[in-house]
This record gives structure tokens, sequence and C-alpha cells, in this order.
């Protein structure tokens, strides 16, 4: 398995129009959440709704601030929490936001593959 980056744009949920930069972010499927520079964040107006405590690799426990905000890459979209990174935060775009893609990571190609969505099952009417 080999690392790769994208391109990440977040864009404000209530105002569309108001987006970021694109961030160039490590593919992670080992991080939950997509992380994203604060600063960025903000200037999109994109607003901190809560705080949680994450465990990083080295098993430290850091606190980051996190919002809501439509997160595209690669041609994909899709709305998810995303962690405001600090200024030594590594920009992540997480296994959520993956998922919200409805992709597959290939990680030796350096691409997303689309996947077929898992419906939920069926109740039967008898």
């Amino acid at each position: 398995m080999s690392a790769f980056r994208v391109n990440v744009t977040a864009r404000n949920p209530k105002h569309e129009e108001l987006a970021t930069p694109p961030v160039e972010a490590l593919v992670d499927t080992g991080s939950e959440l997509t992380w994203l520079p604060a600063d960025l964040l903000r200037s999109a107006g994109i607003v901190p709704r809560r705080k949680r405590v994450f465990a990083t690799a080295t098993r430290q426990k850091v606190e980051r601030e996190v919002g809501f905000a439509i997160v595209t890459a690669e041609g994909y979209e899709t709305i998810d929490e995303v962690v405001f990174a600090e200024l030594r935060d590594t920009a992540l775009l997480g296994v959520r936001t993956l998922d919200g893609f409805g992709v597959a990571v290939d990680n030796v190609a350096h691409r997303f593959e689309a996947t077929t969505t898992i419906v939920a099952v069926a109740r039967l009417l008898c």
C-alpha cells in the first residue's frame, strides 16, 4: 500500500458560493474524519459546531473543533463533518468522506473507484 494525495475543496453548506481553495490532502483510510486547515474553513464561513477528542497514530489525545462542510475531491462530493486542523496537523481525507463519495481507494493506481452503495434490507410484506 502506498499513500497518495488529492486536492480537496470544502464549501459552506449554507452559502455554497463560499469555498476554500483546493487543499492537498493525504488520503487516509485510517482517519475517521477529514482534516482541513482551520483558517481556510473559517474563511469560507464554515463554523465549528463542537469539539471532539481524537487519538493520534502515536496514541496521544488531541482536541479539535469540528463543523459541517460540503467536501469535494476528484469529481466526487458529499456533506460531512470536518476537523478544523491546527498549523502542525496534516490535511487528511478521511474514510467517512470517502464513504460519502461512494468510492473505494486504489492505493496502487492512486485513484478512487466508484462502488455500488449497499442498500438497507427491505422489509418484506407478507
